[in-house]
Formats: structure tokens, sequence, C-alpha cells
């Protein structure tokens, strides 16, 4: 494996920390301070790893972005070349307002292996690997797609859940979906974490679909790699700003559907600790003078798992 085992548990210490950093600002309505502390904890300890680190997915661009922007280098820069996506804080609205769900994100890739993702959004679908691949499709109308998951499941579509953000922007596939009978799952915030949802029975969602961050689409793309499910993205450049930073990535088909395949290629580990408590993993608690957290690790090659780090309250 291109990714051996200290450079995985450098990574999921490095979320640790930015998770510990942003957990301090828990429920005091200051999502820039959450957000701020845990980007300044995950870039200095980014650039202590003896790696050659590009970030193809950050914070934004560098005219908005200080610090972990979008083509910054990172590392020491004479180790392993690796492209690298990072969220410090997904949900800063349940950091900032102690609601469930926070996370520290990371992924890593071999260079040239991950999407260089554009900050526009992105129109999303995902489905359970138990599911055949076939069955859904962004250019399926959404009574196709649930009434095709109905028939392979042979239930209802009284039976299908569907995940997706609560946002007006979704009203009329949620219309729809009401329409069909469909159980839905409204989540406010965390668009990674919602696409997450697909990949165990234990969260009994069987479909994740709507727009959402580009950006946040290929880190769920890395996860979703690892647990063989289906996911699909097409960008949504709505405006002549968006178009020109697409093809200053090289993004030549501004319409292109992405497959899950052509936003992760090869080797891929996402790393995610929990800030608050979530679905996914436990958030960050205080015991004594450290510490503890949990960090959900994904990766095709080995079983995908929680591993617990012990940070010192200093």
């Amino acid at each position: 494996m291109i990714f051996d085992d200290f450079l995985k548990n450098q990574f999921s210490t490095i979320t640790s920390k930015a998770a510990v950093a942003s957990f301090k600002f828990v429920g005091k309505k200051d999502k820039i301070g959450a957000d701020k502390a845990a980007v300044d904890v995950m870039r200095n300890e980014i650039n202590k790893l003896k790696i050659d680190g590009h970030i193809v997915i950050g914070e934004g661009e560098l005219d908005e972005a200080p610090m972990l922007y979008i083509g910054e280098k990172v590392g020491t820069g004479d180790g392993m070349a690796i492209d690298i996506a990072v969220d410090p804080v997904e949900g800063t609205n349940f950091v900032a307002n102690n609601l469930p769900g926070g996370l520290s994100l990371i992924a890593i890739a071999e260079k040239g292996k991950l999407l260089n993702a554009p900050e526009t959004y992105m129109n999303k679908i995902a489905i359970n690997n138990d599911i055949h691949a076939e069955c859904v499709d962004l250019d399926y109308s959404i009574i196709k797609n649930i009434n095709n998951i109905a028939d392979f499941k042979k239930v209802k579509t009284s039976e299908i859940t569907a995940c997706l953000l609560d946002r007006p922007r979704h009203k009329n596939i949620i219309n729809e979906l009401k329409k069909l009978k469909v159980n839905l799952k409204l989540i406010s915030d965390g668009d990674v974490s919602g696409a997450l949802m697909v990949t165990d029975k234990k969260y009994n969602v069987d479909i994740f679909l709507g727009i959402g961050g580009g950006p946040e689409g290929v880190l769920a793309a890395v996860a979703l790699d690892s647990y063989n499910c289906k996911f699909q993205g097409r960008f949504i450049f709505d405006n002549e700003k968006s178009r020109f930073r697409a093809k200053k990535m090289g993004i030549v088909d501004l319409e292109k559907k992405y497959e899950l395949n052509e936003l992760v290629k090869g080797e891929s580990i996402l790393f995610a600790t929990g800030i608050t408590n979530g679905e996914l993993v436990s958030g960050v608690k205080l015991k004594k003078n450290e510490f503890i957290t949990e960090t959900l690790v994904t990766h095709k090659n080995f079983s995908n798992n929680i591993i617990i780090n012990k940070i010192p309250n200093t």
C-alpha cells in the first residue's frame, strides 16, 4: 500500500487536534472562531509532516483564504507527493450552537488522484452498495430513481428513505419525495456526513441527493469509494466568475457528469474526527487532563475503522 500506518496515524492525530481546537468553541455562537482555530492547528501540524503536500480542496482560493487555500504547498517538501483535501470544520453551525454532527475532515491521495474541485455547488446522488448502480442516475427524474430503488429492493416507495439538505432550493425535490411517500431524513448542514449515511444499513438511508458544496462532494467520494457505493456529481456553474475559475482549474466540459472514479483515483483515505456527537463518530470528550477523540478512517484496501486518540489538555 502507498500509505503506511505511520502516515495514517499522523493524519488521524491532525484531525483530532483540529477537532479539539474547534471543540473549545462549542456552544459559543462563534462559527468563524471555531473554523479559524481548526484551520490554524491543521495547517501547523500538516507542515510538520515529511511530505510534498498540495492542497487541492481547501478553505478557498488564495484571495479568499490566507491558509490552507487551494494550491497551497504544505509539508516539509521532501517526502511523498500527495494531494490533500481539507474541511477543518464541517458543520460550523453545529459547533457554534452545540448541535450534533460537527466534524474535522482530511482526505489524502496520491499526487494527481483527487479532482481539483472549484468552490461552487454540485448536484449529487449516492446510494448504498446493496442497490445496483444502474438503478439511479443524475439524469433520471426523482420518480424514476425512487421507483427503480423500490423495484430493486422489492419494497414500496414508502419504505425508501432519502437524505438531503433541508434547503429552499430542494423544495421541489422534497415535494416529489413526499408524493411518493418516501421517508425523509432532512439535515440542516453536514454535506459530507449526509452522503455517508448511505454507507451502512444502521443509518437506514437508501439514497442521498440534492445540491451541496462541490469540494464536499469530492471529500464524500473518497469515503464512498472505500465502501463501494455509487456516487455521481455535476458542478453547477451559474455565473461568469465560477465558469472562469473552473476553466482556470482545467475543467473543460462544464456540464460533465462525474462518476466516482473520476473524482477519486487510486489509493485514498478519509479522516473524519467528531467535534460534537454525531451518527458517524462521537464528539470530543474531556477526561481529566486529556481530550478523547474518535476518528473514522476509510480506505478501500483495508477495513474502515475508528481510531481513538488522546490529546493532552495543555
